[in-house]
């Protein structure tokens, strides 16, 4: 089976700036979420408008996420982005306890009978397809199996399961034993999502979970941009450091074309960096200097000191 890989949603880190300058450089990634769309006082950020727009996401393929809680506005996000989108992917996986305590995200995990009916209202009212990212849980991994029956009765293009509670958040192990168990009563495509940092992890849950050949990566693959072209075996003789280091200045341009003022381009790009470093020798140090950089000046000149005294390890 040919390996499907995507890049999940990251709040704060994969907008379409990023996405769009990884696509360029590294690729090998097969589709492309967004971080997830949400209606907001009754209107949607002009950033969101940004960053799910088909103009930024026309060089990718691109599926739009969407956070609701609610039938009606499910029907009102999904309407929108189809027009330019052919399918949309349901957030039902947000960890984060401002979004959890709303009942949205993995706080809607526990409540099967809520989620089908919006799913309900969404297939009676919508041509796209749909797809889930969801954990195991909210607080138990009941959650999901009882989950089942009720994603069964409809024909989901994609279920994304990442095997972790919704109250872990990103601490603790994900189960990979909640993932064999949900395949087995699951008719519909699984991609599996969680713990794949490097090609040893991907293979070891690629044994693990045999009959599944579509992968999310997130955090790791952040950390290293090289991951999806070496899970896929694709050798190159590229000089990583150094395309690195055109990535990320394009990246710097980028935001500095468009946010305002050196706090906001140094807060976004000090955030890649808590991945970033683990790609370095002294990844300590090297996260430590990014963030004790107070302005452009200094964030450029720690920039070039890390790329003359570090090497790439990844």
């Amino acid at each position: 089976m040919e390996t499907k890989l995507s890049l999940a949603p990251l709040q704060g880190i994969t907008d379409y700036i990023f996405r769009n300058s990884f696509n360029y450089y590294f690729g090998n990634i097969d589709t492309y979420y967004c971080p997830f769309i949400r209606i907001e006082k009754g209107d949607i950020r002009k950033s969101k408008i940004r960053d799910f727009s088909i103009e930024n996401n026309n060089k990718m393929n691109f599926i739009p996420q969407i956070l609701t809680n609610d039938k009606e506005e499910f029907i009102q996000l999904a309407s929108m982005l189809s027009k330019d989108y052919s399918e949309i992917n349901w957030n039902l996986g947000c960890p984060f306890p401002m979004v959890a305590k709303h009942n949205l995200g993995s706080g809607m995990l526990d409540k099967p009978e809520l989620i089908d009916d919006i799913l309900k209202h969404a297939f009676e009212n919508l041509d796209c397809k749909i797809s889930i990212k969801l954990r195991s849980g909210y607080k138990s991994e009941e959650d999901i199996m009882n989950l089942i029956p009720v994603l069964n009765n409809y024909n989901l293009s994609e279920l994304i399961i990442h095997p972790r509670l919704g109250i872990q958040q990103y601490k603790g192990e994900a189960n990979l034993d909640i993932v064999k168990k949900v395949s087995k009563v699951y008719k519909n495509k699984i991609t599996y999502n969680g713990d794949i940092i490097n090609k040893e992890s991907f293979e070891n849950i690629q044994n693990k979970l045999p009959n599944i050949n579509s992968y999310m990566l997130g955090r790791g693959l952040i950390a290293n941009p090289f991951l999806a072209q070496e899970i896929k075996g694709i050798t190159t003789d590229v000089d990583k450091l150094e395309l690195f280091k055109e990535f990320h200045a394009d990246l710097l341009n980028r935001y500095s074309n468009l946010l305002n003022g050196d706090t906001q381009i140094l807060k976004r790009m000090q955030g890649f960096w808590e991945y970033f470093s683990l790609s370095f020798t002294n990844s300590h140090k090297t996260h430590k200097k990014i963030k004790k950089a107070s302005n452009a000046s200094k964030y450029i000149n720690a920039i070039n000191q890390i790329f003359k005294e570090e090497k790439w390890i990844s």
